[in-house]
């Protein structure tokens, strides 16, 4: 009984032993032939750096919001076209009946770019 309720997963516990098995030898190989792993440590290793160089001034800059637009619009693309095309590489299998969801999708996500278009004309956000 447990076997058989195992079973569907065993392919991902295959995987996850060959990630463990393959992992584990590259981290430790990694570790000893490092030069900075000797017993001395360098305390300039752990300062901050920015590029390699000290950090100066704030951490904390101002952003400007002149992109937020296209930036909102770019992300509800990408989220469209991956429901999208997964609803649509599966379409000629799907009943009628799964149109309906997928049009209130497109709804949902055509109304958040009006949003965001709206946003883009209103100049006194930035």
């Amino acid at each position: 009984m447990v076997g058989e309720s195992v079973a569907p997963y065993s392919n991902v516990l295959l995987i996850f032993g060959f990630a463990v098995v393959a992992t584990a030898p590259a981290l430790l190989i990694s570790r000893m032939v490092s030069p900075g792993v000797k017993k001395r440590r360098n305390p300039v290793k752990f300062l901050p750096m920015e590029c390699g160089q000290v950090p100066s001034g704030h951490g904390r800059t101002h952003f400007m919001m002149q992109y937020y637009a296209y930036v909102l619009m770019f992300v509800i693309f990408d989220v469209m076209a991956i429901f999208l095309y997964a609803w649509g590489s599966t379409l000629l299998n799907l009943p009628r009946t799964a149109t309906l969801p997928i049009i209130a999708f497109l709804g949902i996500m055509f109304a958040a770019m009006a949003f965001a278009l709206y946003q883009s004309k209103r100049k006194n956000i930035w």
